[in-house]
Order: structure tokens, then sequence, then C-alpha cells
């Protein structure tokens, strides 16, 4: 009997548990998230798409320095080093075409959608 009472009530304590684990708010979701990598003079991927809201981060893996610009003006990195990054969040819908400060002829698009 003592024994099937204490396998209760450790059920019953995971069970709580696991509540309060779903409950709280998780880490960032994937699709609230984004990431372009800079590499050997591109953007990769050079056309993203994501949802109002994402933070869309871009990396730089190149030797040299580069500088993410939209055409639009509404971002603007500083130069960015090897292993620097730069974080933007999309706030309204729309396609943000957006070029390397540096080397102009390295160009992407974040297209954002509801």
């Amino acid at each position: 009997m003592l024994r099937k009472q204490v396998t209760r009530r450790q059920l019953a304590a995971f069970c709580a548990a696991l509540g309060l684990a779903l409950a709280l708010p998780g880490p960032l979701r994937a699709e609230d998230a984004a990431r372009v990598k800079i590499d050997n003079f591109a953007f990769t991927p050079q056309d993203l798409t994501v949802k109002v809201g994402t933070t869309v981060t871009f990396e730089n893996d190149d030797d040299i320095p580069h500088l993410v610009v939209a055409t639009d003006n509404s971002f603007r990195s500083k130069a960015l080093d090897t292993g620097d990054t730069y974080a933007f969040t999309f706030t309204k819908p729309g396609e943000f075409p957006y070029f390397c400060g540096l080397h102009p002829h390295m160009q992407g698009k974040v297209t954002v959608t509801q």
C-alpha cells in the first residue's frame, strides 16, 4: 500500500512539474529568429522570407568587414568584422532589399509576411 501511495505522489508531482514547464514561455522559437551568413562576398540565403516580429541576425564569416544596409535605410549595421553579428527585428510586413555598404554588388532581400 505504501509503495502504491509513493508512486501516485511521484506521478502527481511529475504531472504538476510538466504542466508548469509547458505553461512557461519557452526559448525563442525558430520562426521568431533567422540567420543570414556573410561569406565569400555573398549573403546566404540571398532571399529570406520571415513573419512580422522575426529577428534576423546577420553574421560575418568572411575575412573582411561588411556593412548591412537596407535600401530604404530602415536598418543599417556598423562595419562587421569577422565573427561580428548584427540583429534587426522586422515589425511590419513588406520587402526589404539590402546591400553591403562596402561592396554594393552584394545584395539580398528580406520579405516580411503577416
